[in-house]
């Protein structure tokens, strides 16, 4: 039995201790982009998504969506899902295919999280041949980086690196080295940090 060929979602923002004031807005979703949506959330797990969409509600993003629960038919379901890649920890960390880092504190949640795309910690400091982003890439492909999953949330596959203090150390000399002054700002966070992680999007 295929699935419902529209859904009607509402959402609003999530506020946590108390009812919400915030308006609702409801909308028309495709039943690919519901489940596009909740698989962000999941990750690929068929009978977890079944749950999902029989129980009507999902957070996403800092939202609440909700819609009338309903019985997603697995084969139906299965077919949608095999149109998302797979995790796979054969493939082996490349530099070149990396477009973001992700730096975090230790703790759950982490006390400090810093997000770093590669055409802002790749631009120069006057008169400088390297940027902060080619000191990056060396550290990793030195260490290299362990497998972590595929993730449906970032559409990328991802490695992750814990760091220790001599690696911090050399990571935050190049900061202040290579690293333009606004992205200095940012990169202060660095003696507090703990792993890093670096996503790749898949191409093939």
């Amino acid at each position: 039995m295929p699935l419902p060929e529209t859904i009607l979602v509402k959402y609003t923002e999530e506020e946590a201790a108390y009812v919400s004031m915030r308006p609702v807005v409801r909308q028309t979703f495709r039943a690919t982009e519901l489940v596009d949506m909740i698989l962000s959330v999941t990750g690929k797990d068929l009978p977890r998504i079944q749950q999902v969409l029989r129980s009507g509600t999902v957070v996403y993003h800092s939202y609440r969506y909700w819609w009338q629960g309903f019985e997603a038919d697995p084969a139906a379901l299965g077919e949608i899902l095999a149109t998302y890649p797979n995790s796979d920890p054969s493939r082996p960390f490349r530099a070149g295919d990396c477009t973001e880092v992700i730096f975090e504190s230790s703790g759950s949640p982490a006390r400090h999280t810093l997000r770093l795309r590669r055409g802002e910690a790749d631009r120069k400091r006057l008169l400088r041949l390297r940027s902060f982003w080619d000191c990056l890439m060396e550290e990793a492909l030195r260490a290299s980086p362990a497998y972590r999953d595929f993730s449906y949330t970032l559409r990328g596959d991802v490695y992750s690196l814990p760091l220790d203090a001599g690696q911090i150390a050399r990571l935050a000399r190049a900061a202040n080295q290579y690293a333009p002054r606004s992205l200095r700002a940012q990169l202060a966070v660095l003696p507090a940090v703990s792993h890093v992680a670096f996503l790749c999007p898949r191409h093939s």
